[in-house]
């Protein structure tokens, strides 16, 4: 409850700086960034360090990077990928400008889709009074943006045989293949709320708070399907082009 209680304070808190010049200002966003990332690592979700934007490239100055500041610093970013409040601090303090992702599959996976089929699976499910958990909103304007749904993960069980493959998992190295809905299990990740997005696209931010219970992902499956299924009818050449990197 105390989780709770503080993530939902430091959302409704007014914005800081109007008295107190640029420095309270800065402080209050840092003060904001570690909030989140904190909450974020409170409520399961593994966190590690990301590029961020860097001018008109990205901060890992990989010539040609084609998703500037949305990819793990560290090629070794499933095993970083921790909890821990203390390491989380620490990223948060020496790395000020980073942005930051989850690892999926481990605790949670998540149900990425684009934000106008995510509305309109969204008004579906509140309707039919299921309970959804933490979304995020990731990028803006018609057709870049997208709707992130966390879950409870299916599980990495010890079994191959019992693993369950699915045509809408998706990796770093397949985004571009799933341009509809994107099942983030194990292998892959997302952006947390701050990160920053290249170009005049608004940061990634919480539509629903990471203190909210993780549903069964089958419990949203057939409302976001249905919902991107008719999106794509209705604009199938609009999608997000941009490929995520390999061996990130």
């Amino acid at each position: 409850m105390e989780r709770k209680s503080r993530f939902s304070q430091w959302l409704r808190r007014p914005k800081s700086g109007s008295d107190g010049g640029d420095t309270d200002t800065g402080s209050a966003a840092a003060r904001g960034r570690e909030d989140l990332l904190l909450a974020a690592a409170d409520a399961g979700f593994p966190v590690a360090p990301a590029a961020h934007p860097s001018g008109y490239g990205c901060s890992c100055e990989r010539i040609g990077c084609p998703t500037p500041g949305r990819h793990p610093i560290s090629f070794g970013w499933q095993t970083v990928a921790t909890t821990d409040r203390d390491k989380v601090a620490a990223w948060v303090r020496t790395l000020p400008q980073a942005n930051f992702i989850t690892a999926t599959g481990i605790t949670h996976d998540v149900l990425d889709v684009p934000v106008e089929a995510g509305r309109s699976a969204l008004g579906r499910l509140d309707a039919a009074g299921v309970d959804v958990g933490p979304i995020t909103l990731s990028g803006g304007g018609f057709g870049d943006g997208r709707m992130l749904f966390f879950t409870a993960t299916r599980g990495t069980p010890d079994d191959e045989d019992e693993w369950w493959p699915c045509e809408l998992d998706c990796h770093p190295e397949t985004m571009d293949e799933h341009p509809g809905m994107r099942w983030h299990c194990r292998g892959s990740y997302v952006l947390l709320p701050p990160s920053t997005l290249p170009g005049e696209q608004p940061a990634v931010t919480w539509l629903r708070g990471p203190e909210l219970p993780l549903p069964d992902p089958l419990t949203l499956l057939e409302s976001l399907t249905d919902a991107c299924a008719e999106f794509n009818d209705r604009e199938p050449h609009h999608h997000e082009a941009a490929a995520w990197p390999i061996s990130r």
